[in-house]
């Protein structure tokens, strides 16, 4: 739909569609026993028009080449839509990281960065943590390519979300959740809905999920529901959320906070409230279960919480999305700024990267709404056309080598 509004010719939308680097690597390592294992992986560059490929590594079973094809594309356009200079790229192997103990995690990911070396460099491609990598996953790839480099300097740029101790950038674990509580201040103010006073709920206690429940408490927001993957808790006067936060530290879970009863996840995704922050699962929101939907602005802080169908419903209802591209683009967003502090050897403090991330995120949500209100479309149609549009143009700008 994107390319069919921005009239984009058929020889630009093939350029663009299809990956340019697809990468499958045997992973063989050494279990604590002796055995020896083989998992399989994947590194995906899509686009790298705009700059190196940029995007995470996830562990998972149920990995599988055409997803993290789809998922480099989806980095592709969130990387555009906030204007970072990076295309997208994805990796993944097909593994459950649960069953594996640390030193042998760490043998498998030191085998599996060896296998995708050659697409790997600060100037090249630079992976992320993704579902089951961490900053630990990180450091080990960092190290693999540095000790593989020429005289083994260390290269921190390589990987972003690493250990504030080899490079890592303040605020990048809070960056997900807190470039989405911006996009909502500027929807809430589009919106002429006060934030003070406010319903909130929240699916996905997590780490996107906590940020923006907490950012919006500091705002008085009463965040009335939050739920993680063992069940929810609601509270209609408001949850304390700093003691909720403290709460699920010590427990694991939100489930039995004091002062809340509990709620489904179809009850939760029904309560009526002002904001809606999927932060959870993709398909959360069905055309099943969309009808039921109450809320005014969804802030979608996880990738692809809505079908297709619900999106129709849920705008047609009048709903004011915020679409993952833009609402969630936080992450990479700081992730940026951590390649560029290593890239200068110059670190920045915590108000810095906070403020540059405002910014990032306040420029790039009014360029998507501007688009929204020009085109009379909807808003995730105006993010997809803001990224596909950059992306066409730098590729074409480029042209065809040799």
């Amino acid at each position: 739909m994107a390319a069919e509004a921005l009239e984009l010719t058929e020889c630009t939308r093939s350029l663009i569609k299809y990956p340019e680097r697809v990468l499958t690597v045997n992973i063989p390592f050494r279990m604590d026993n002796g055995d020896i294992h083989r998992f399989e992986g994947y590194r995906v560059q899509h686009n790298t028009s705009r700059g190196p490929a940029k995007g995470g590594i996830r562990y998972h079973p149920d990995v599988t080449l055409d997803e993290v094809k789809a998922l480099a594309m989806w980095m592709t356009w969130k990387c555009a839509v906030v204007n970072i200079p990076f295309g997208g790229g994805k990796g993944g192997v097909i593994v459950d990281p649960k069953k594996l103990t640390n030193p042998e995690l760490e043998r498998m990911t030191r085998r599996y960065t060896a296998g995708i070396a050659p697409l790997l460099g600060p100037h090249r491609d630079i992976p992320a943590p993704d579902v089951y990598t961490n900053s630990q996953t990180m450091g080990w790839i960092m190290d693999t390519y540095s000790m593989m480099s020429a005289a083994g300097y260390p290269t921190p740029s390589v990987v972003t979300g690493k250990p504030i101790s080899i490079g890592g950038s303040l605020g990048r674990n809070e960056a997900t959740g807190r470039g989405a509580y911006h996009t909502l201040q500027s929807a809430c103010a589009h919106l002429h809905i006060p934030m003070k006073g406010s319903k909130s709920v929240v699916q996905g206690f997590g780490n996107a999920g906590s940020v923006v429940a907490k950012l919006l408490d500091g705002e008085q927001s009463l965040v009335i529901a939050v739920n993680d993957s063992r069940g929810g808790v609601f509270n209609a006067a408001g949850l304390d959320i700093p003691k909720l936060m403290l709460y699920k530290e010590r427990t694991g879970s939100v489930v039995g906070f004091p002062n809340a009863e509990a709620i489904s996840n179809e009850n939760l995704l029904a309560l009526e409230c002002d904001i809606l922050i999927p932060a959870a699962l993709e398909n959360a929101i069905t055309g099943e279960n969309a009808h039921r939907v109450s809320a005014k602005i969804i802030a979608e802080a996880a990738n692809g919480p809505l079908t297709p169908d619900a999106d129709a419903i849920l705008e047609g209802n009048g709903v004011f999305i915020i679409p993952d591209i833009l609402c969630n683009a936080g992450g990479v967003t700081v992730s940026y700024f951590e390649w560029c502090q290593n890239e200068q050897h110059y670190y920045w403090d915590l108000h810095e990267v906070e403020a540059r991330l405002e910014n990032v995120m306040n420029k790039a949500f009014q360029e998507v709404l501007n688009l929204h209100s020009d085109r009379k479309v909807g808003m995730r149609l105006a993010a997809n056309m803001l990224g596909i549009n950059r992306v066409a143009e730098a590729t074409m700008a480029r042209g065809l080598y040799p």
